[in-house]
């Protein structure tokens, strides 16, 4: 069954080119507004996606869809829709015998994405690939196997409503077998994206046979110089943790510059009121010791640096300068998104230089990683590898590109 969809899929994406701007545009507001039609039915198949799992779990709130959330979902696939198409002349050149040579963006033709407990992946995997001409295959996990499959039924509607063969966007069982298939599906799909956990991108990285664009792990830090205004530290650290900690943009670790522990208990104050479980090293221990709650305070062992947390709790690590805190950071982060505060110029720089990740903050929250923020549209995920795309990746790294040669009866001697 699965090898077949392949195949349907990739039949499917020769004809997808044949597409007009206009047309792609209009079936993807056309999608939208059907997917807010459709909001009882998709809350009702999310509803038993959740039944399936303990709220405590972190990925529930991954997991849940409101309302609000599908009109958002809705609202993003708009915003592609508005977006300049990606296929477009990168460059021209006329060579002296007369050749002219093109440069132009196509898409990869067949782009599989295998995702977690994240339904409205499914919705953004769709509206980006359809849009840059590429047909999506999915392959989401159990725990959102209902919401996604409530989101695809909405997309062959409306596709199906074009005279558009479905398999334009294909939902993969949930299951292990349909990712193995997936995987070895070399000459058939084009590129794999995964979307998730750690565990599930090395486990890609190391079985697929077809290229693969290494996304999300996100192990964030913030680096609190000694010239940062420290209420403005307050309010990145406690932004970069609580806005949504089940993201792989959530803070993970605050480096903290000894010369600003006067004001370290002011700085981690408001984590407290969300229940943030601190993991401070012996130093910032001492300082938070009597000043932030005590059930909410832990002595930091190893592993709590380097641990992307997904949940209300992150480290602190004390450092004596710029370069501890780079040091540190080229340890243990993932090449995602760091941030740094600090009003010195020179600490700015080098922090923006030396920093080794896809995004680098100064004097924001590592929360603004997010496609939609960056003005591209809705994203396919945070790519944290430097071959080709890197950083949100949206329209323009769904592209690669071909030569375009018109000669007039040119021979090579």
């Amino acid at each position: 069954m699965v090898e077949k969809q392949l195949l349907d899929a990739r039949r499917a994406s020769h004809r997808l080119l044949r597409l007009t701007d206009e047309e792609t545009n209009a079936i993807l507001i056309e999608t939208a507004d059907a997917l807010v039609a459709a909001t009882d039915d998709i809350l009702a198949a999310n509803a038993l996606d959740l039944s399936r799992m303990d709220p405590a779990n972190p990925k529930y709130d991954r997991l849940k869809l409101t309302p609000d959330r599908i009109a958002g979902i809705a609202a993003d696939m708009r915003n592609v829709a508005s977006l300049p198409s990606p296929r477009v002349e990168i460059d021209r050149r006329v060579r002296p015998n007369g050749l002219v040579i093109r440069r132009v963006s196509v898409p990869f033709g067949v782009i599989g994405v295998i995702y977690e407990a994240r339904p409205n992946v499914t919705a953004d995997v769709f509206s980006l690939c359809f849009k840059s001409g590429n047909v999506s295959v999915l392959k989401g996990g159990h725990d959102a196997d209902d919401s996604s499959r409530a989101i695809v039924a909405v997309i062959h509607s409306v596709l199906g409503r074009h005279g558009i063969d479905p398999a334009v966007a294909t939902l993969l069982p949930a299951t292990r077998e349909a990712t193995d298939t997936l995987l070895a599906a070399r000459g058939i799909v084009d590129l794999i994206i995964p979307r998730g956990s750690s565990s599930l991108i090395d486990s890609v990285r190391e079985k697929s046979r077809v290229p693969v664009i290494e996304t999300g792990a996100g192990v964030c830090h913030c680096y609190i110089d000694a010239s940062a205004d420290t209420a403005m530290a307050r309010d990145i650290i406690n932004n970069a943790k609580t806005r949504r900690v089940s993201v792989c943009n959530a803070l993970d670790c605050a480096v903290v510059h000894s010369a600003v522990f006067g004001s370290l208990a002011a700085i981690c104050e408001p984590l407290a009121a969300s229940e943030v479980i601190i993991h401070a090293d012996e130093r910032s221990y001492a300082v938070l010791d009597g000043h932030y709650p005590s059930r909410l305070l832990r002595r930091a062992e190893a592993e709590d640096f380097g641990t992307e947390f997904l949940s209300y709790a992150m480290a602190i690590k004390t450092v004596d300068s710029l370069d501890e805190a780079l040091e540190h950071i080229s340890l243990y982060g993932s090449g995602h998104s760091e941030s740094v505060v600090a009003a010195d110029d020179t600490v700015k720089e080098r922090f923006s230089t030396e920093v080794d990740a896809a995004c680098v903050y100064t004097n924001a929250p590592t929360s603004w990683t997010d496609g939609a923020q960056f003005g591209l549209g809705a994203e396919i995920g945070i790519s944290t590898q430097k071959m080709h795309a890197r950083g949100p990746m949206a329209l323009e790294g769904l592209m690669t590109y071909k030569w375009l040669i018109a000669g007039n009866g040119q021979i090579r001697s």
